[in-house]
Formats: structure tokens, C-alpha cells, sequence
């Protein structure tokens, strides 16, 4: 992976720097006096190694009293960093079994995608146009469009980090964002529903009112990958995500289909929504535990094992309830209208 620069403001009363011998994993280190008395400790390191160098930094000098640590990526530096090549058994010891981004990182980048702003609420207002324009015109580019440009993705996997940190906070905020923007594009959607003549039988609208067990397979995996887009820092990676387990589209299907009548198609519609919010979060939740992501502190943890616990069973069981049902279902429901 890439790297990262660690910088650590000291307060005036705390010049001894801490000892960095123990972590080799650093690949320098350098203290600095500011003006003001403080003083600067610049670490550079990898990006897989950093969490476990700002936790031991918070043990041993408590970054809660007047310190403030600063991450930035680095692009590259000269000399190259030695080759850290690892056998199978130094590999196999990581406490994580993939490298990825720190967890305040990881953090950070969750908290810009729920950011409930202007934009936001334009993003939702435009990809449900979009869509909607999209499915009543049977276009796949313009449908693709809107599930690119959606951003519905970002709270679910916030929700999932703030159930795997046992955040509270965290939690609130991304089920109020997800909230947010679900109501915003169904309304919009039933609206377009009663103003405009539909046609049930568009294939781009139709597609979206039948769900299959294949679905949750593609679901689950998609949220997988969503996940792992987040903790790699592959953001690039997120729009393929998007597509491929798209949750605003058959939002906008169950709502045009609501507002023009077709109640039983529009039931497939929100099998379908369900689904895919459901595997999202499942698989979030699940491969943020996998990866070892846990909160800063040991006394957070007891909290945040529970809650991980608890959701993976809620989610798991939604998904035996929805998978039940959708075996059950009539396989003509998306056609009776």
C-alpha cells in the first residue's frame, strides 16, 4: 500500500518524545520544536501500519490531552522504502488479515459520505430524475448514470462502521441520513408516478420489479467489495460498486409504480430495495470485522463486539425472512398489472 505521514503536535509540557524503537515497522522518525512551544513528531511509515502506531501513541502519551495527530498521504519518497517481503508465517501473524487504511481514516472518509448538505440533497433530487427519466425512456446509459451519481451507498456502509465501532453517534447520524434520502427520492418518485403517463412493461422499469435468489448473491458480494473499496482507499473503485448493487433505481421503480397504481409490482420494487440494503449492510458489518476494525480504546470494545454481534444476527435474519419470501412469492407478480 501507500504511504503515510504521522504527525503528532505535542503540547509545550510534553517534550519527551515517545520511544519508537519497539516499532519497526517505521521508516523514520523525526522530532520538531514550533515557535509556540509545541512540538512536532513526524513519522513515516505505511499505510497497513499506521493504526497500530496511533493506538500505541494514544496508550503512551494519551492523544485526548491537548495533542493532535495529523495523517497525510505521501505519493512517494527517495531513498525507496526497503522491500518488506513476508513469509507465509509473518503474514498469517498480522492481527489483520489485509492491509488496509488506519481506522481513523477510514473514519474520516464515512464522515464526508453522510455530510447531509445542499449537495447532497441535489445529488438525490438529480440521480432520481435520472433514473426515473432513464427507466420511463427504457435508456440503460442514463439509468447507469443515476446509479453513479446516487449517493445512497456512502450511509449504508456508514451505518455498517458505526455498528462494527459500537458508535452511537456514528449510528445516528448515518440512519438519519439514510432516512433523508430514501423519503426525498421516494416522494419525488411517486410524484413523477401521478404526473406521467407509465408503462409497467418498460423493460428498465420492469427489471426492477422482480427479485431473485441470485440477487442476494450479487448483492452481498457487491457490498463486499463496497466495503473493502472504503478500507483499501480505493475510492475509484466505489462507482463499479454502485452499479453493480445500485439501491436507487428500484428506490425510484417502487415509487413511480406506487404513484401510478401497480401496487403489485410495486411489491417486487421493495423486495428488490430491500434486498439490496440489507446485504449491503450485512456485508459491510461483516467485512469490517473480518479486517479487524475495532475502536481506539480496550474499554470500547466489550460495546462494539455486542452491537457487531447483534447486527450481523438482525441482518442475517432479514435475510433468511426475505429470502423465504422471495421463494414464496408469485412469479408473476411483477407482471400482474
Amino acid at each position: 500500500m501507500a504511504l503515510r505521514q504521522v504527525d503528532v503536535y505535542l503540547p509545550p509540557d510534553r517534550v519527551e518524545p515517545p520511544h519508537l524503537e519497539a516499532h519497526n515497522d517505521v521508516l523514520g522518525c523525526w522530532m520538531v520544536e514550533l515557535e509556540d512551544g509545541q512540538h512536532l513528531l513526524r513519522v513515516l511509515l505505511d499505510t497497513g501500519d499506521t493504526e497500530a502506531l496511533i493506538t500505541w501513541l494514544d496508550e503512551e502519551i494519551g492523544l485526548e490531552n491537548e495533542c493532535r495527530v495529523v495523517l497525510s498521504s505521501v505519493e512517494a519518497t527517495v531513498p525507496h522504502p526497503p522491500d518488506k517481503s513476508e513469509t507465509p508465517e509473518e503474514s498469517a501473524a498480522k492481527k489483520a488479515p489485509l492491509a488496509r487504511v488506519s481506522r481513523d481514516e477510514l473514519y474520516q472518509d464515512v464522515i464526508d459520505a453522510i455530510d447531509v448538505s445542499k449537495i447532497f440533497h441535489i445529488f438525490v433530487f438529480l440521480s432520481t430524475v435520472v433514473a426515473a427519466g432513464g427507466m420511463l425512456r427504457n435508456n440503460v446509459a442514463v439509468v447507469i448514470g443515476a446509479m453513479v451519481i446516487a449517493p445512497l451507498l456512502g450511509p449504508n456502509i456508514a451505518l455498517a462502521l458505526g455498528t462494527t465501532l459500537g458508535d452511537t453517534s456514528l449510528l445516528r447520524r448515518a440512519l438519519w441520513v439514510n432516512i433523508t434520502g430514501v423519503i426525498l427520492a421516494l416522494v419525488l418518485s411517486v410524484l413523477i408516478g401521478l404526473l406521467f403517463t407509465i408503462d409497467p412493461t418498460t423493460p428498465e422499469l420492469f427489471a426492477r420489479t422482480r427479485v431473485h435468489l441470485s440477487d442476494i448473491v450479487l448483492a452481498l458480494a457487491a457490498g463486499a467489495a463496497g466495503a473493502l473499496s472504503f478500507t483499501r482507499g480505493m475510492a475509484e473503485s466505489l462507482i463499479g460498486v454502485m452499479v453493480a448493487v445500485a439501491l436507487l433505481p428500484p428506490l425510484v421503480a417502487l415509487g413511480i409504480l406506487m404513484g401510478a397504481g401497480y401496487w403489485l409490482a410495486a411489491t417486487g420494487a421493495l423486495l428488490l430495495v430491500l434486498t439490496n440494503v440489507v446485504c449491503v449492510n450485512l456485508s459491510a458489518v461483516t467485512t469490517f470485522f473480518i479486517q479487524g476494525i475495532r475502536p481506539m480504546r480496550w474499554y470500547e470494545e466489550a460495546r462494539a463486539k455486542k452491537a457487531t454481534r447483534l447486527a450481523i444476527a438482525l441482518w442475517v435474519g432479514l435475510l433468511i425472512v426475505l429470502a423465504i419470501v422471495i421463494t414464496l412469492a408469485p412469479k408473476d407478480m411483477g407482471t400482474s398489472f
